[in-house]
């Protein structure tokens, strides 16, 4: 049998590399940085064109190289950072992959210029394809300067994989905000096309992050540090109402390269616990120094995963000085341990506004608070006015400021006078037969009627919003209007006409023949919209509805750049905005059909939904903003009280969509409980 087994090229091995190393020109630009940041630059530019596609170039100060290192920097398995064994398990430096270089050679066209602070000439390298082409000396400044062109123009099968501009992009300003967030001791630029993106000038880390994310962290910074033997915790945490819709604030750095850890991530979010809003994220740049030997940074090719020696201590220290930070800064709710919380003093009530009483424990009674509320239950006269010098006040009391009940709505009195009037139709002879049938007292005809005469006259002298029920009367469901509207439902769902129920202002509940339908209407709701923005899409025909005046939303560089790459189907959905400045926009119009409440926790939450769900499901764009609009729409009001005629439409437009059952995403917007199961409830 013939020998089968050989060495692979050189240039082919690299290309294989090249692979796992450079994935996209974000890759590049994260190897290029770290090898900058290691050479002890102070300045560092980074120039990007056709959002790396075109050029990918880094330009530092740092110490520079030889001749002979500059050659020896594009070999495979080169480096000056690593001599013996025990050197991998005390690293604290960054680029410190040997087939970094040479993998970016393999599929680029590179073109290196380097010179030592020591020496007069510098080097130039070109190389293409892992072929030096050039090697000669020339004048240049101190540091080195790494172009990389034309990025896998010699594999075009990975060339036609990248995509678009704005996501390419967005993954270079992700590694670009990692790296300077980890280095504010460093000077950072970063110019898109020949424009200026950012001009960072070195300085702290909490100038640093208000100048890479914007002036409106400036007042929700609070320091976070945490100092033990084992490690070492520091750095910014936001304040609980700066917290937002989306995911892309929250760094951690471990011995300053960047990491992502859903399990510290947790042990944030658990010191957070009860001072968020639901679904908002708290912004925080936190850095973890400990020994390098309690670490594993090997477990990720591109090392932003790395296994901890000891995992839960390092959970209990970083939530502790979260939690420690949030008390120190008065955010978050503390005991007072000095007050005896069992034996409260109660003010007693001041009517008259002059008289002055004492509690005194020993004469309390359990009836006593009964007989005081119905005491402020009693308008009290006002104080008449007094006036002094050249100016009148008046005072009044600040017990009946307190303790007066506000004057009822018109909607309160509505409700009100319906309760009485559905006592007048109930059917005396029926609910004593039904009660009796369970052993429910049932009051006599003539304690009926005589609430039914108190129902005629209480709205009338109704003075709080609040009914009092008589405690002979009970409470009895108000009978079905003969005139009730039908309900209209499609044939297959088997409707009796009955009349549509709401059920703690979330389900729907739907007589039909064969036994009972409970809807989710916020499920319903949004499998609703989401057809409907789905047809706008395809017909490019949002209705928009026109704000009074123009509000500016400024982003994050990350979210901006999402916003880029989703404002065809944004504005294709109704929403109308346009530049106004850095990572700003001026919204002008949203959808119809969406309240207009925060414009910026709208687009928040719309970039998060359509991260996730990018994610998750590779699915097309549009598609993906319908799902997350109709998502957002259907839970901003997932609890509202609906009319008849808003719940007969609502069950209406659910069946006549295309797939009624199913939410976009799968979940169930209709449960069908049949007669048997409702039987098999009531029997043993």
């Amino acid at each position: 049998m013939a020998d089968i087994i050989q060495l692979l090229p050189e240039y082919l091995a690299n290309q294989i590399a090249a692979g796992e190393v450079v994935q996209r020109p974000a890759s590049a630009v994260k190897e290029l940085l770290e090898n900058a940041v290691d050479a002890g630059a102070t300045q560092i530019q980074l120039i990007i064109k056709d959002a790396g596609k075109q050029l990918v170039q880094v330009v530092d100060n740092g110490a520079g190289m030889s001749a002979t290192d500059a050659r020896m920097s594009l070999e495979r398995h080169a480096t000056s950072k690593i001599r013996t064994t025990d050197d991998l398990f005390r690293i604290r430096t960054l680029g410190f992959r040997g087939e970094a270089l040479a993998s970016i050679a393999a599929v680029a066209q590179v073109e290196l210029r380097t010179k030592p602070r020591d020496q007069d000439t510098g080097t130039l390298l070109l190389v293409e394809g892992s072929q030096i082409s050039s090697q000669q000396p020339v004048a240049c400044p101190d540091g080195t300067s790494i172009s990389v062109k034309n990025l896998f123009f010699n594999v075009p099968a990975r060339r036609n994989f990248l995509k678009s501009n704005a996501v390419e992009m967005r993954h270079i300003l992700d590694e670009f905000q990692h790296i300077a967030l980890a280095n504010p001791q460093i000077a950072f630029s970063l110019f898109q096309n020949d424009l200026e993106v950012f001009n960072l000038p070195s300085g702290k880390l909490s100038q640093r992050i208000v100048s890479l994310l914007g002036n409106g962290y400036k007042e929700q910074l609070a320091a976070c540090e945490e100092v033990t033997p084992f490690i070492t915790v520091r750095g910014f945490i936001g304040k609980p109402e700066s917290a937002k819709k989306s995911r892309g604030d929250q760094f951690f750095f471990v011995n300053n390269r960047f990491i992502r850890s859903a399990y510290l991530n947790h042990a944030v979010l658990t010191a957070y616990e009860g001072l968020l809003p639901k679904d908002t994220y708290p912004f925080y740049v936190l850095f973890l120094d400990l020994d390098p030997k309690s670490i594993d940074i090997n477990v990720h090719p591109t090392k932003t995963e790395i296994k901890f020696e000891d995992e839960k201590t390092v959970y209990a220290i970083v939530r502790a000085a979260v939690k420690q930070s949030l008390g120190l800064h008065n955010m978050a709710p503390s005991l007072d341990f000095e007050g005896d919380v069992n034996f409260a003093p109660i003010q007693p009530l001041n009517l008259g506004g002059s008289q002055k009483s004492t509690f005194d424990s020993s004469s309390f009674r359990p009836d006593a608070l009964a007989s005081a509320a119905s005491q402020a239950a009693q308008p009290t006269p006002r104080e008449p006015r007094t006036s002094s010098g050249s100016g009148s006040s008046t005072t009044r009391s600040d017990a009946y400021e307190r303790q007066v009940p506000p004057r009822p709505t018109e909607q309160a009195k509505r409700e009100l006078e319906e309760f009485y009037k559905s006592l007048s139709q109930i059917n005396v002879p029926e609910v004593e037969r039904e009660a009796t049938a369970i052993g429910v007292p049932v009051p006599s005809a003539s304690a009926l009627t005589a609430a039914q005469t108190a129902a005629a006259e209480i709205p009338k002298a109704v003075t709080t919003s609040v009914p009092v029920v008589p405690a002979s009367v009970p409470v009895l469901p108000a009978a079905t209007p003969a005139a009730a509207p039908q309900l209209p439902l499609r044939e297959s769902s088997g409707s009796t006409g009955g009349k549509v129920l709401q059920l703690h202002q979330q389900y729907l509940l739907v007589p039909v023949k064969s036994g009972l339908m409970l809807i989710d209407q916020a499920a319903a709701r949004e499998r609703i919209l989401f057809e409907q923005y789905a047809q706008e899409l395809e017909r490019e025909t949002g209705t928009s509805q026109t704000l009074l005046f123009p509000r500016t939303v400024t982003f994050s560089p990350q979210d901006f750049a999402v916003l880029r790459e989703v404002e065809e189907a944004l504005r294709a959905l109704g929403f109308r905005f346009s530049d106004f400045g850095k990572n700003t926009i001026a919204v002008e119009g949203i959808p119809a059909d969406v309240p207009a409440r925060d414009e910026k926790e709208l687009l928040e939450s719309l970039i998060e939904q359509f991260r996730n769900s990018a994610g998750l499901v590779k699915l097309e764009r549009r598609e993906q903003m319908a799902r997350a609009l109709a998502r957002r729409v259907a839970t901003t009001a997932a609890t509202a009280r609906l009319s008849d005629t808003e719940m007969t439409a609502l069950v209406d437009r659910l069946f006549a969509c295309q797939v009624p059952g199913y939410t976009p995403d799968g979940r169930r917007t209709l449960v069908m409980l049949e007669m048997s199961q409702l039987q098999a409830f009531f029997t043993r």
